[in-house]
C-alpha cells in the first residue's frame, strides 16, 4: 500500500519532484563529466608519453651540443637515458607548409608511436610521418616527400604514419594556440638521412628522462658542461604544461558548477521537502491512526529522497559521460588540440564514493524532514499544517506602511514569513546571473584580446625566423631589404627561473605593445619592460633587476621602467638601442615583413615564416572551443533559473493556497492576485540580479586568471553582455512568474479554505 502510496504522491507534487530530480541529475552530470574529462586526459596523456618515453627534461644550445658534451650528461648518476636531438623546423617544398623535422642521435627517449607502416631504423633513409599531417594533406605511405633548410633539400619515402607526446601538442611556435595539420606538422627522421642531404652535423638540443628536480638537475648539468645552460623540465614544454593545464582547468571547473548545482539541489531538497511533508501532515495521521508505526511512516517518506537520489543519479551518470564524450574525443573539442592514440573514458574511483554520499546526504533530508511531523498523537498529527507566526515588521511601525498598496503589503509580510523560500529564489535568480555573466563575460574578454592582437599588436603580414647560425648582419641588411623590423628572442635567468629575453628594433609599427591598463605604450630607451605575472611577484617600476643568459657568465642589470602585457611565456622587453647601451650581445631571431611570403627570396639563413593569417586562424579554431563553452554557460543558467524557481513557484502557490482563496472570496479578480504574485517575483529578482552582477564579475576574473594566465587578459564586460544576462535572469523570472500565476485560476476555494493543501 505505502508503495502505491509513494508513486500517488510523487505524481500529486510531480513538478517538484521533477525539478529536484533535475537539479540533482545536473548537478552530478556537471560533477562526472568534468572529473571524468580531466581524469581521462591525466591517465591517457600519462600513458602515451610513458609509452613514447617523453623527456623529463630539455637542455638547449645555440651553438649545438658535442659528442663530449652528450658522455657527460649521460655521466650524471641519476639520468637514465639521454641522447642529442636535431629538432627545427623546416620547409614543404613548393608549399606554403612546414613540419618539425626531429632526428634522435639514440632512440631511447622521445620515440614515436606507429600508427602503421615500418619500425624506426636508424639506417632507414625513410621520414615517419604525422598521421594527422598526412591525413590532412592526402599523403599516404610510399609517398614522397621533399623538405627543405637553409637552401639544402631533404628527399624520401614516406614509410610509417606515427603519433609523439613530443609533439601531442603540434605548433609552430607560441604564438599559434591550436594545432592546424593542414599547414604544420612534425616528421621523424634518422639522423645519417638527415645530415647526410645537409652536409652537416648539428644538435642544439639534448632529452632526457631523470627523477631527479630541476634545480638539482641544473646544477648537475652545470658542473658537467662547465657551463650555465637552459634547462627546461617537462613542466615548461608545451605537451605536458598543455596537458597539466587542462587537467587543472578541469579541477577548477569541478569546484565551481558541480558545487553550486549541488549546493542549489540541497537547498531546494531541503526546502521542497520540509514542505511535502508539512503538506502530507493529515495523511500521516491518518497513517498513524491507521497503526502504522512511526519507524515504517518514517522509511516510506525517507524513500522519496532515497529515489530521488537514485533516480538523479543514474540520469546525472548519463549527462556526465554525455559532457565528457562530447568534448574528450578525437573529433570532438579536445580532438582539436591533443593528438594522441587513446580515447578511452575513464572515471576516478572516488566519484562513485561521493556520488553515494549525496544519495545518503539527500536521503537523510527525508528522514529529517518527516521525523519533525511525527511528534506527538495521532491526533495532533491529523491537524493540519499551520505556518509559524512571524513578528510584525519594523516598517509596520511607520507611518509609511500606511501609504503603501495593499499588494506590496501583502508581498512584505510573505517574503519574510516564508524566508526559507525566499531566499532560494533569490539564490536561484543569482546563480542565473553569475553564470551568465562569467560565460559571455569569457567570451568578450577572448573576443577583445583576439581584436587587439589582429587589429593592433600584430601589425606585420609575415613573420620570417632566422637559423641559429645566421649573422646579426645578414639579419639586418636582410630587414632593411624589405622594409623590416626585427626582434632578437632569447631564454636568460632570473632569479632562479627561465625568462625569455625580447629585444625588439622597431621603427615601421610592425609590433606594438600594450600596457597593464590596456592602453598602447611605446617603448623607450631608458630601460626594459617586465610582464604582468613578473611585476605580480614584486618587481616594481623603477627597480633594478639582474639576469643572465645562459651558457654565459656575464650578468646584466638592467632598470624597470614600466609593465606591458605579454600573451607568450613569462619575458623582459626592451629596444636595442637600450640593450646596446648596458652591453648586451643578441642574435635576430625574426624579422616582421609586410609582404607575403612569396615575394621573400629564399635564404640559407631563414629557418621558415609564419603568417599572421595563420596565428590569427589558430586562435579563431580557440573561439569555436570558446563558444561551447559559452553555450554550457547560458543553458546552464537558462536551465538553473527555470527549473529553481519553478519549482519554488509552484510551493509558493501550494503553501499561499489559503491565503489566495481568501482573496478571492473578499472579491479579488484573478488578474489582480496574478499581478501581486508576479511583483513578489520581481522584487526578489531585481535585488538578485544587483547581487549576482558583481559576484559574477567576480567569476570572471577567477577564470580569467586560473584558466588563460600565461595570456594576461584583461578582462572586459560589453554592454551587450550586461543587456542580455539581466533581461534573461529576467525574462526567465518573469515568464516562471506568470506561468506559476495562472495557476491562482485552478484553485479550489472550499478545499483551500477548509485548510486541504494541494496543486
Amino acid at each position: 500500500m505505502l508503495l502505491r502510496k509513494l508513486f500517488r504522491t510523487a505524481f500529486k507534487y510531480k513538478a517538484q519532484f521533477i525539478s529536484m530530480i533535475i537539479m540533482v541529475a545536473i548537478g552530478i552530470g556537471v560533477f562526472v563529466g568534468f572529473n571524468m574529462e580531466w581524469y581521462t586526459l591525466e591517465n591517457n596523456t600519462g600513458a602515451f608519453m610513458s609509452d613514447t618515453d617523453y623527456a623529463d627534461y630539455r637542455l638547449y644550445s645555440e651553438n649545438g651540443f658535442s659528442q663530449s658534451d652528450i658522455e657527460a650528461i649521460k655521466n650524471i648518476q641519476e639520468v637514465k637515458e639521454a641522447s642529442r636531438v636535431f629538432n627545427v623546423n623546416v620547409d614543404v617544398k613548393d608549399e606554403e607548409k612546414s613540419l618539425a623535422l626531429f632526428a634522435l642521435e639514440d632512440y631511447c627517449v622521445s620515440t614515436m608511436y606507429i600508427v602503421s607502416g615500418k619500425d624506426y631504423d636508424e639506417n632507414s633513409d625513410g621520414f615517419w610521418l604525422s598521421d594527422k599531417y598526412a591525413y590532412a594533406n592526402g599523403i599516404t605511405i610510399g609517398d614522397t616527400l621533399t623538405l627543405t633548410y637553409r637552401n639544402a633539400q631533404i628527399s624520401g619515402e614516406v614509410v610509417g604514419l606515427v603519433k609523439s607526446s613530443e609533439f601531442m601538442i603540434c605548433v609552430a611556435d607560441a604564438n599559434q594556440l591550436i594545432s592546424d595539420f593542414t599547414s604544420f606538422g612534425f616528421v621523424y627522421a634518422s639522423p645519417s638521412k638527415v645530415f647526410k642531404e645537409m652536409g652537416f652535423s648539428f644538435y642544439p638540443q639534448i632529452n632526457l628522462i631523470s627523477d631527479m628536480e630541476k634545480t638539482d638537475m641544473e646544477k648537475a648539468v652545470t658542473n658537467a658542461l662547465g657551463k650555465t645552460t637552459l634547462v627546461l623540465s617537462k613542466e615548461e614544454h608545451v605537451s605536458y604544461a598543455a596537458a597539466l593545464s587542462e587537467v587543472e582547468e578541469g579541477q577548477t571547473m569541478v569546484s565551481v558548477l558541480p558545487i553550486l548545482f549541488l549546493l542549489i539541489g540541497v537547498l531546494t531538497m531541503i526546502t521542497t521537502m520540509h514542505r511535502i511533508t508539512a503538506n502530507e501532515k493529515t495523511q500521516i495521521g491518518t497513517l498513524k491512526a491507521l497503526g502504522f508505526k512511526n519507524g515504517k511512516i518514517i522509511r516510506h517518506y525517507t524513500a522519496y529522497g532515497l529515489f530521488i537520489g537514485v533516480v538523479g543519479a543514474i540520469v546525472g551518470i548519463a549527462i556526465g559521460y554525455g559532457i565528457c564524450a562530447l568534448v574528450v574525443n578525437p573529433n570532438g573539442m579536445q580532438g582539436s588540440y591533443f593528438d594522441m592514440p587513446d580515447w578511452t573514458l575513464r572515471a576516478p574511483w572516488w566519484n562513485w564514493l561521493i556520488l553515494a554520499a549525496v544519495i545518503a546526504f539527500l536521503t537523510f533530508i527525508s528522514f529529517l524532514s518527516v521525523r519533525k511531523m511525527l511528534n506527538g498523537t495521532a491526533a495532533d498529527a491529523l491537524r493540519p499544517y499551520t505556518p509559524k507566526k512571524v513578528k510584525a515588521l519594523a516598517i509596520e511601525k511607520t507611518k509609511a506602511w500606511e501609504n503603501l498598496p495593499f499588494g506590496t503589503k501583502w508581498n512584505l509580510r510573505d517574503v519574510f514569513r516564508h524566508k526559507t523560500r525566499s531566499a532560494m529564489t533569490l539564490i536561484g535568480v543569482i546563480g542565473c546571473m553569475l553564470l551568465l555573466v562569467g560565460g559571455l563575460g569569457m567570451r568578450d574578454t577572448m573576443t577583445e584580446f583576439l581584436n587587439t592582437l589582429d587589429n593592433h599588436s600584430l601589425n606585420y603580414q609575415t613573420r620570417v625566423n632566422f637559423t641559429e647560425t645566421a649573422t646579426k648582419e645578414q639579419a639586418l641588411e636582410f630587414a632593411d631589404k624589405y622594409d623590416g623590423d626585427f626582434v632578437a628572442t632569447s631564454s636568460v635567468q632570473l632569479d632562479g627561473e627561465a625568462v625569455a629575453l625580447e629585444i625588439y628594433g622597431i621603427e615601421r609599427d610592425s609590433v606594438r605593445f600594450n600596457g597593464a591598463d590596456g592602453k598602447e605604450v611605446k617603448l623607450t630607451r631608458d630601460g626594459a619592460y617586465i610582464c604582468i605575472r613578473l611585476a605580480n611577484k614584486g618587481v616594481k617600476v623603477g627597480d633594478e633587476i639582474t639576469f643572465s643568459p645562459y651558457g654565459s657568465d656575464t650578468s646584466y642589470k638592467v632598470k624597470v621602467v614600466g609593465v606591458l602585457r605579454s600573451f607568450q611565456s613569462q619575458s623582459i622587453i626592451m629596444t636595442d638601442e637600450y640593450a646596446r647601451s648596458v652591453g648586451i650581445d643578441y642574435r635576430i631571431s625574426s624579422v616582421f615583413l609586410n609582404i607575403s611570403p612569396d615575394a621573400i627570396k629564399p635564404e640559407d639563413f631563414i629557418s621558415g615564416t609564419q603568417t599572421k593569417a595563420s596565428i590569427m586562424e589558430s586562435y579563431s579554431s580557440f573561439m569555436q572551443i570558446m563558444n561551447v563553452m559559452v553555450l554550457v554557460f547560458v543553458l546552464a543558467a537558462v536551465i538553473l533559473g527555470v527549473v529553481v524557481l519553478y519549482n519554488l513557484g509552484v510551493m509558493s502557490y501550494v503553501e499561499r493556497s489559503r491565503e489566495l482563496a481568501t482573496l478571492k472570496v473578499v472579491g479579488f479578480k484573478n488578474k489582480r492576485i496574478g499581478r501581486i504574485l508576479v511583483s513578489q517575483n520581481i522584487w526578489i529578482t531585481v535585488i538578485g540580479i544587483i547581487i549576482g552582477l558583481p559576484l559574477g564579475v567576480g567569476v570572471l576574473h577567477l577564470l580569467i586568471t586560473m584558466l588563460a594566465s600565461e595570456y594576461e587578459l584583461k578582462m572586459a564586460l560589453g554592454a551587450l553582455t550586461y543587456c542580455v544576462s539581466v533581461l534573461l535572469t529576467f525574462g526567465v523570472s518573469l515568464l516562471v512568474g506568470v506561468f506559476v500565476a495562472r495557476k491562482n485560476k485552478k484553485i479550489d476555494m472550499v478545499e483551500a479554505l477548509k485548510g486541504t493543501f494541494g496543486e
